[in-house]
C-alpha cells in the first residue's frame, strides 16, 4: 500500500431544482431563527421527526463555510502555463501509483460501469487532489451556514435537506456526515444531492461510503460518468493544428462535424499528419484560450467530463492527466 496516502472522497456542482424559500433574509433573522424554519420543510420532505429532533439542536453556525470561491488572479491564464502546474510530475507519479495499486479493483469497476480506469483516477486526482480536498467538518452545519449566508441560498437549502435524508437513509448520526468547507462529501467531494444519485458500493461490503472508502469513491465516479453517457470505446479528443484561415464561428459544442469534414477544413493532428479516416463520430472544435492558444477536437466523452465540472480548463486537465497515466504503459 502507498505510505502516507490521503483518504478518498467524491465531488460535485450539480444543478438542482430550487426549493421554495420561506426564510427571511439573513440580515433580518438570527441563524437560530433561520434554522428553525428548516424544520418544517425537512418534515414536509419526509425526514422523520426522530432525525429532526436529534439533529437540529446540534446545528451551529460554521464560520469557515466557503461556498464556491471565485477564481483569483493567481490562477494562470493560459493552458500553456496552467497545465504544468495543475498536472505536475509529482501528481502524475501519484496518479500512476494509485492506478497500479488499485489496478484489479479499477478493472472490475471499469467492466461494471464502462469507464476506462485512467479516466476514473484522473478525475479523482484533479477534482479532489487524491481525496485531500475532503475535510472533517459537520456537513449539516456547513450546508445550513452556506444557505444562511445567502449566496446560492436555494441550492444550499436543498443540499441541507439532502444531507438530512442521507443521515436518515444511512442510519447515521449528526457527527457521522462530514464535508469540506463547501459542503462536499467524501473522497470524491460529492454534494449531498450528487451523493444521493450516484454513490455506489464499489467493494461489495453492502455500504456506500465514498467519504472514507477509496473503492466506493472510484465506483461512484465511474457511475456518474456512465449515467452521463460515457462511451468506453472512445477516448476524449486530441490536440490539433488549424490553418490561419480557420473560421472561429465553427468553435464550440454547438458545431459537430466528422473527421473528414474537419480534414477538408484544413485541420490536422498536432504533428501535422492527417486526421483519422473514420466517419462514425461527430466532433467539436474548442479553443479555450482563443485562436492564439491550444486547439482541440473533442469527442462526446469530453462533453461527459464537463457535466462533472462545466469548465474547459477542468476537462482538459483531467484528459491530459489521463494521457500521462496511459503513457508510458504501467507494468
Amino acid at each position: 500500500m502507498l505510505s502516507g496516502k490521503p483518504a478518498l472522497v467524491l465531488v460535485s456542482c450539480l444543478s438542482v431544482m430550487p426549493v421554495a424559500v420561506t426564510a427571511q433574509e439573513p440580515s433580518q433573522s438570527s441563524f437560530s431563527d433561520y434554522i428553525a424554519l428548516f424544520k418544517q420543510e425537512a418534515i414536509e420532505r419526509g425526514v422523520s421527526q426522530r432525525v429532526v429532533d436529534d439533529v437540529f439542536p446540534k446545528i451551529k453556525m460554521f464560520k469557515k463555510a466557503q461556498g464556491q470561491l471565485p477564481r483569483t488572479d493567481a490562477v494562470p491564464v493560459t493552458l500553456d502555463t496552467y497545465l504544468p502546474q495543475a498536472v505536475s510530475q509529482s501528481k502524475v507519479d501519484w496518479a500512476r501509483a494509485y492506478y497500479k495499486e488499485y489496478n484489479q479493483q479499477l478493472n472490475e469497476i471499469s467492466k461494471r460501469y464502462g469507464v476506462q480506469p485512467r479516466f476514473i483516477v484522473a478525475l479523482w486526482a484533479i477534482d479532489s487532489n487524491f481525496g485531500q480536498s475532503a475535510a472533517d467538518y459537520p456537513a449539516l452545519s456547513v450546508s445550513a451556514s452556506l444557505a444562511y449566508k445567502g449566496e446560492d441560498e436555494a441550492f444550499y437549502r436543498e443540499q441541507f435537506v439532502n444531507a438530512l435524508e442521507i443521515v436518515e437513509g444511512e442510519g447515521l448520526k449528526y457527527a457521522d456526515l462530514k464535508s469540506n468547507a463547501k459542503g462536499q462529501l467524501g473522497l470524491s467531494i460529492l454534494s449531498p444531492s450528487r451523493y444521493q444519485t450516484y454513490a455506489q458500493d464499489g467493494d461489495g461490503d453492502g455500504k456506500k461510503q465514498p467519504w472514507s472508502n477509496t473503492i466506493d469513491a472510484f465506483a461512484s465516479t465511474a457511475y456518474f460518468l456512465q449515467q452521463a453517457g460515457w462511451n468506453a470505446e472512445q477516448t476524449w479528443g486530441r490536440q490539433v493544428k488549424v490553418p490561419t484561415s480557420f473560421e472561429q464561428t465553427l468553435t464550440g459544442f454547438d458545431t459537430k462535424k466528422s473527421f473528414n469534414d474537419w480534414q477538408n477544413l484544413g485541420v490536422r493532428r498536432f504533428n501535422g499528419t492527417d486526421l483519422p479516416k473514420r466517419d462514425d463520430m461527430l466532433i467539436s472544435m474548442i479553443m479555450p484560450d482563443g485562436e492564439s492558444g491550444r486547439k482541440y477536437l473533442v469527442y462526446d466523452n469530453y462533453r461527459r467530463l464537463t457535466t462533472w465540472n462545466d469548465a474547459n480548463y477542468f476537462a482538459i486537465t483531467v484528459a491530459y492527466l489521463s494521457e500521462r497515466i496511459k503513457n508510458p504503459a504501467i507494468i
